[in-house]
C-alpha cells in the first residue's frame, strides 16, 4: 500500500477494532475500482491501467477480505455473542450472511473479470452481469460497514475488555504471519 504523505497512520495490533476499520477503506478502494472499471470500460479491452487495478483489487478481497472476514467471524464475533449473552448481538448473524453473500458476488466478478483479461472482451450478457454484481457488492458492502462502523465495533469497543480487545490483535497478528 503506498504511503500517503499528511495520512492518519494504519492502526496496530494494539487497536484490533481500528484495524478493522482501516480494512473498510482499503475494502472501498478496491471495491471502487472493481465497480468503476465495470461501470466504464465494457465493450473494449482493459487499458494497461485498468487491468493491473482489476488484478490488485481481485487479490485483495482474495487475501485481505478473506482475512478479515476471519477476524471478524473467528476473533470479534464470537467474543462479542459471549460478553451479550443476554442479547444485544443480533446484527451478527446478518453480518456472516452478509459474508456468504459477498463470497458468491465475488467468485462472479472473478470469473467475469478473469475472462475479460484472457479474452480482451466481454460479451453483452457477461458485461450486464459484471455490472450488476458490482453494485450488489457495492449495495452490500456500504449497508454492512455502516452496521458494523455504527453499531457492531462501538459495542465492541464498549463491552469487550481489554484482554479480549489484546487477544483479538494477538489473533489478527498470527493471521498475517
Amino acid at each position: 500500500m503506498a504511503v500517503q504523505i499528511g495520512a492518519r497512520p494504519d492502526s496496530g495490533f494494539d487497536d484490533p477494532i481500528g484495524m478493522l476499520k482501516d480494512c473498510h477503506r482499503r475494502i472501498e478502494r478496491f471495491l471502487h475500482i472493481l465497480w468503476v472499471v465495470a461501470d466504464r470500460a465494457p465493450g473494449r479491452t482493459l487499458t494497461d491501467e485498468e487491468k493491473p487495478g482489476v488484478e490488485s483489487a481481485m487479490h485483495y478481497f482474495q487475501l485481505g477480505g478473506k482475512r478479515h472476514t476471519a477476524d471478524e467471524e473467528e476473533s470479534l464475533f464470537p467474543r462479542l455473542r459471549t460478553a451479550l449473552a443476554s442479547g444485544g448481538c443480533e446484527e451478527i448473524a446478518g453480518l456472516e450472511d452478509d459474508h456468504c453473500r459477498t463470497n458468491e458476488l465475488h467468485a462472479i466478478v472473478d470469473t467475469l473479470y478473469f475472462s475479460w483479461i484472457e479474452v480482451g472482451r466481454l460479451s453483452p450478457e457477461d458485461k450486464e452481469s459484471l455490472q450488476s454484481a458490482t453494485v450488489r457488492l457495492k449495495q452490500l458492502y456500504e449497508a454492512h460497514i455502516k452496521i458494523e462502523e455504527g453499531i457492531v465495533f462501538p459495542r465492541a469497543a464498549q463491552t469487550l475488555g481489554s484482554q479480549a480487545i489484546a487477544a483479538i490483535g494477538e489473533e489478527l497478528r498470527a493471521r498475517r504471519q
